[in-house]
């Protein structure tokens, strides 16, 4: 009598490596789960493979989901607003002006990548400043940039 790997056999092993990365979080178990419910699909699809055809399409499946993840898509996740970065890590970012300072009123200045969180600061300049010049962060101070014109 011999052993006969079933679709479900891979259902379960998928699922279990899955479930582990809730113990384990590493995000890469989870390829490899991922990896064993596509080799129950295959050997649902293809009952005849044998053991080590199935051994070897389960660890390149797997390694092909985990390439795509970490070569693909997550650096497509990458947060690049500067949202938690020091305040030395934001001093000489260049912005455009979008709304020109008039006493007792801010200027509103906009950055083509968020500044601490957000695209759009309240402004104090000491030089003159016109809707489209460009100012670059000179200081921070509360919820105002203090900036200077872009020579």
């Amino acid at each position: 009598m011999t052993f006969q790997i079933e679709y479900w056999h891979w259902v379960v092993f998928g699922m279990l490596l899955i479930m582990a990365e809730l113990v384990v979080p590493s995000f890469t178990i989870f390829w490899f789960g991922l990896g064993g419910l596509l080799m129950a699909l295959l050997v649902w699809l293809v009952p005849d493979l044998g053991l080590s055809i199935q051994l070897v399409a389960w660890a390149i499946g797997s390694s092909l989901f985990a390439l795509a993840w970490f070569k693909l898509m997550r650096p497509l996740m990458v947060d690049r607003t500067n949202a938690g970065i020091a305040r030395e890590a934001v001093l000489g970012e260049s912005g455009q002006v979008i709304l020109a300072p008039q006493p007792p009123r801010r200027g509103q200045v906009r950055f083509s990548t968020p500044v601490l969180g957000d695209d759009e600061w309240e402004f104090i300049c000491d030089e003159a400043v016109a809707v489209g010049d460009r100012v670059i962060i000179t200081e921070i101070s509360g919820n105002t940039l203090i900036v200077k014109k872009r020579g």
